[in-house]
């Protein structure tokens, strides 16, 4: 059965979107007729991409896909106001879209956050007569509360608006356990809920996917020990904590070095930390394309990731955590909850609470003070467990069989 697919998403290619055009293009590829609309290209900057002008709509072609473009406010800064702007604009465009366009669909897939386009599409979705399916990759009010770009009452709007989200919605697909059951919790059905890991995007080195050709160029002199971050910059990744960690562990051990690739609304003040304790050892580069980004992985001696010590963050797995696994290089992790344990049963990862300075930069002085065969057996252990536990067709094939049943109850 062919089904015809919306993929309703604020982010897509060229964005850094988890669920981008490889995920859409796989739907596709099983047979199935997948179109995408989502907003025009300006996350996580909050400045549009080159080649695009904002318009009230417009449509292009990615991966053989057709991409709707819709009208949004470009803002992606520490402004609540901005914040709010950008999320109500998409929401109002995608209810526009979904009112006039939603009957050619026969089921309504959703990616959140945020939960804008979740109502959105639950309202156009009950009005047309269509089941909608929704993807959760961040809990909502939990992640906005945590981040502190907002208040109770905010908290309470929102909680609202998520549970109108999930009755409405056939089926509810939560990227951790630990989430599926903080759902339960909050009263959707269990038979309503299936559990789907993220994957890695790592793309290893082919001819699609080359070499770079100088890890010096890239990561400086030779004798470092490089520890490589990469992703977004932001207020959840608390990134102070582990400049913090490099400053202590190179009272140690020299030779650590740390390489921050990316950008968000902490940029600045990461700067600004990093020249202050430890000018010498932390290195930021701004953002690199994704395929750029996986060979700057090849080079690295360990990977890094760390969240803010939050409760929210017992439930959430961060996609980091399959991409770096999937790399095979030893990881440095300030973490808790569900992501620790299966980062501790990988076997590739030194795990430490999150915020907790002097303990992750003993981590760092550790790995720093293996031999090469113990950090490659290491970060080979990561990717076996990789391969046996996370795997991108298992998902695809899992998320198409919720679509298909959800059309056919509907």
């Amino acid at each position: 059965m062919c089904v015809r697919i919306l993929y309703l998403t604020q982010w897509f290619d060229p964005e850094p979107a988890f669920k981008g055009a490889d995920f859409a293009a796989a739907l596709a590829a099983r047979g199935h007729d997948v179109e995408v609309a989502t907003a025009f290209p300006n996350y996580p900057g909050g400045k549009l991409y080159p080649g695009y002008r904002i318009r009230p709509y417009a449509n292009e072609r990615i991966r053989g896909l057709k991409v709707h473009r819709l009208w949004v406010y470009p803002s992606h800064d520490a402004s609540s106001f901005g914040r709010i702007a950008n999320y109500l604009s998409f929401f109002v465009s995608a209810l526009v879209f979904g009112l006039l366009r939603a009957h050619r669909y026969d089921v309504i897939y959703v990616y959140h956050p945020p939960i804008t386009p979740g109502v959105a599409a639950a309202l156009f979705g009950m009005v047309r007569r269509k089941p909608m399916v929704i993807e959760i990759q961040d809990l909502w009010p939990d992640s906005v509360m945590a981040s502190g770009m907002a208040g109770g009452r905010t908290d309470r709007i929102l909680t609202s608006l998520c549970r109108f989200v999930y009755r409405r919605a056939s089926h509810v697909i939560p990227q951790s356990d630990g989430m599926r059951a903080r759902l339960i919790e909050r009263g959707v059905p269990e038979q309503k809920l299936t559990r789907i890991f993220n994957w890695s995007t790592y793309q290893a080195p082919s001819a699609a996917a080359p070499a770079l050709p100088d890890k010096t160029h890239v990561l400086g002199p030779a004798g470092r020990f490089n520890i490589i971050y990469g992703g977004n910059l932001g207020q959840a990744q608390a990134l102070s904590s582990v400049i913090h960690a490099v400053a202590a562990a190179r009272r140690i051990e020299p030779a650590v070095h740390l390489h921050l690739f990316g950008h968000g609304i902490e940029s600045g003040p990461l700067v600004e930390l990093a020249s202050s304790v430890a000018p010498d050892g932390v290195t930021l580069h701004g953002t690199v394309d994704r395929v750029a980004m996986d060979r700057i992985f090849d080079l690295a001696n360990a990977l890094v990731m760390h969240l803010k010590d939050d409760p929210l963050y017992e439930i959430t797995l961060p996609s980091k955590m399959q991409h770096y696994l999937s790399c095979g290089k030893p990881v440095i992790a300030g973490i808790r909850g569900e992501a620790a344990k299966l980062l501790l049963q990988s076997g590739a990862a030194l795990v430490t609470q999150p915020e907790d300075v002097q303990t992750m930069a003993d981590a760092m002085v550790q790995l720093a003070r293996m031999s090469p065969i113990e950090l490659q057996a290491m970060g080979q252990r990561g990717k076996r467990f990789y391969e046996s536990h996370m795997a991108f067709d298992f998902a695809v094939d899992e998320t198409l069989g919720i679509l298909s049943r959800a059309v056919l109850v509907e």
